[in-house]
């Protein structure tokens, strides 16, 4: 990665978070903690930006036909982010194959 490659992906994060501040308050809330809670646990493709991106335009449309956020997402915000990512491999589950690893090898 050369710093042609640092630079334009700080224009494009920046460029995302500014379309997240443009949100109205209850949405930007909600995005922060759907963003903590993937890059707790998300998905290791996590940064390729689609993820994020998507869910910005999921919000941006649901402004524009006047929707709460919670009537988008529903009231749990850790289902629906779950419900995202339920196909995707996940740090969390590199984790439990390391655990589960570890355990079988000191067994024998």
């Amino acid at each position: 990665m050369g710093i042609q490659d640092i630079i334009e992906g700080k224009k494009q994060w920046r460029a995302h978070m500014a379309r997240v501040k443009a949100l109205p308050p209850d949405y930007r809330i909600v995005y922060k903690e759907i963003q903590k809670y993937l890059f707790k646990v998300g998905p290791i493709d996590l940064f390729d930006g689609s993820l994020l991106t998507g869910i910005v335009d999921f919000f941006e449309e649901g402004v524009a036909a006047n929707r709460g956020v919670l009537e988008l997402i529903g009231n749990d915000v850790a289902a629906f982010c779950d419900d995202l990512i339920k196909d995707s491999r996940t740090y969390a589950d590199i984790y439990q194959e390391s655990i589960s690893g570890e355990s079988g090898t000191a067994e024998k």
